[in-house]
């Protein structure tokens, strides 16, 4: 079924301390003395040092591991958007949890072996695997056997045809801080908004961005609130594999020309979410944070926000 293995790494901290000063000493003398402005007269940058060989060691076992299987590519994050990956491509990532969510949106269906490359200091919700394990679930996959898990993702499509898949969350707004402006349309209700933009989540993204929103609520209620409120309005927690997605405006504002009847909903099937844009610049959506990796969504643009017709398959130990 597999043809060929692209082992999807990222860089380092310290990698991108190295860009950000050119230099390791150059980086190495800034974290140390900010350390010591602290307080801290240990080397605090032996961390990042430790962090790095840690990962590059796990890197290492791991490629040694595939190798004998099958041929083996390697892929450094930042070329994803660029990548296309074969229907024939078996993916291994290794790294923390984002790193299998900026994967899997370039994907359509091709299987990711999640490994988590420390586990003594990542948690890996999505990182079912070390580089002992991997190697085996590659070799079931590699022999037509294996298990996954499908995983709802969610898609932004605008009416010139581009598309925009997101594991997490998307984002629509505006990239800097004034008002996105917008008229929004779910099911049969329709209004124009003025707000800081919304969130659209996953299943799989409910507790992370999604949560904050709800986290934000709560304490307003218990700051500015009735004395006979109770409780706390829970997040709502999703399965990943669930055919629904949630959506929240942030910020909604009231005027002449704007209203926040419409402020969160879920997304199904029958019921999508359409948005067309008001905005003249500007206007953006992206998914799973990367604002690099974006949609224009300016004055003409008609964004239909729906489940994607593609699922993640994760494969589970």
């Amino acid at each position: 079924m597999y043809e060929k293995i692209i082992l999807v790494t990222r860089k380092t901290r310290l990698e991108g301390l190295v860009e950000r000063f050119n230099t390791k000493a150059q980086a190495r003398f800034y974290i140390n003395q900010s350390a010591k402005q602290q307080g801290n007269n240990t080397d605090a940058f032996a961390f990042y040092e430790r962090e790095h060989d840690t990962y590059y060691a796990s890197v290492e076992k791991l490629l040694m591991s595939l190798e004998p299987l099958a041929k083996v590519q390697s892929l450094e994050r930042s070329f994803l958007p660029n990548f296309l990956f074969a229907p024939t491509d078996l993916i291994v990532t290794i790294g923390i949890d984002g790193l299998v969510v900026n994967t899997a949106k370039y994907l359509n269906g091709q299987p990711i072996i999640a490994v988590n490359p420390d586990p003594k200091h990542v948690d890996g919700i999505l990182l079912p695997f070390n580089v002992t394990t991997a190697p085996t679930a590659a070799r079931q996959l590699l022999s037509g056997a294996g298990r996954v898990t499908p995983i709802t993702m969610a898609e932004a499509k605008l009416n010139d045809g581009q598309t925009l898949f997101a594991f997490n969350d998307l984002f629509v707004g505006v990239r800097t801080h004034v008002s996105a402006r917008y008229r929004i349309q779910w099911g049969q209700q329709a209004e124009n908004h003025s707000s800081s933009g919304l969130i659209v989540s996953t299943g799989a993204g409910s507790t992370g961005w999604l949560s904050s929103m709800f986290n934000m609520a709560n304490g307003m209620v218990k700051a500015f609130g009735q004395e006979d409120v109770s409780g706390a309005v829970a997040a709502p927690r999703l399965g990943w594999d669930t055919d629904r997605l949630l959506f929240v405006v942030r910020e909604p504002f009231i005027s002449k020309t704007s209203g926040a009847g419409i402020v969160c909903g879920a997304i199904t099937p029958q019921t999508p979410l359409v948005l067309e844009s008001q905005m003249p610049e500007g206007g953006v959506i992206f998914s799973d944070g990367v604002e690099a990796d974006y949609l224009q969504f300016n004055s003409g643009a008609i964004a239909t926000i729906g489940i994607a017709g593609k699922k993640t398959n994760l494969v589970v130990a």
